[in-house]
């Protein structure tokens, strides 16, 4: 009988675990359907014009489905955000601490930063937090901790790594890292913020980026 039983046990168990597995699976699925929706509808309309009914209508699922995975339009709201931050924060910031070549990795950098911020929805969703910010401030703060200040925390930790090894000179890392970011943004990305003007050219870009470079390396580059 005990053979018998454990013969029993052992399918069972297995079909448990697939059948698990196989649930997660479809949750994850639908959860990115959900988000996808979600960032459909809050990009063309804002947050404010944005409804929970549109946005099942947009991902293809009941409402009821909808407060299934999120109980508001602002706990959506803010974990698509966050999700796009830190998926994009970890592709753009992904920095090698043994790259000596500081010129060369900061330029590479700084153009990413570019691409990264006149993506077609960057702007819309940065748009969208400052629009909402002070009634909803844990929602800035979301999106500022996993977007801006990730990239800095992220090249601050870089910056270290070449003072280090005796490539630079920073009394703080973190204060140059945002210096160079900012640097990066001149005189284009208020200008895309505000719909003032259209997307620089690449060669207004290269030089945007190589005079950030070029002034932070005159600032930080070790003397012997």
């Amino acid at each position: 009988m005990i053979g018998l039983k454990k013969m029993a046990e052992g399918p069972v168990s297995t079909n448990l675990a697939e059948t698990a597995g196989s649930t997660d699976g479809a949750d994850n699925a639908k959860r990115r359907q959900i988000m996808a929706g979600a960032r459909e509808v809050f990009l063309a309309r804002g947050f404010d014009a944005a409804s929970m009914g549109k946005i099942a209508h947009a991902a293809g699922v009941s409402k009821g489905t909808l407060y299934v995975y999120f109980d508001s339009k602002e706990q959506l709201f803010e974990a698509m955000a966050t999700e796009e931050c830190n998926r994009l924060a970890e592709r753009v910031f992904s920095l090698d601490p043994e790259d000596r070549d500081v010129e060369v990795a900061l330029t590479r950098l700084g153009c990413a930063y570019f691409r990264l911020l006149t993506r077609s929805e960057a702007m819309p969703a940065v748009r969208t937090v400052i629009s909402i910010a002070e009634r909803m401030p844990e929602i800035g703060r979301k999106f500022y901790q996993s977007g801006p200040a990730r990239g800095v925390a992220a090249l601050g930790r870089y910056l270290e790594s070449q003072v280090a090894a005796g490539i630079l000179e920073v009394d703080d890392c973190e204060l140059a890292a945002a210096q160079f970011l900012d640097s990066c943004q001149s005189t284009w990305f208020k200008q895309l913020l505000f719909n003032f003007a259209d997307l620089p050219s690449h060669a207004r870009v290269a030089q945007i980026v190589g005079t950030a470079v070029h002034m932070f390396m005159a600032a930080y580059r070790r003397r012997n």
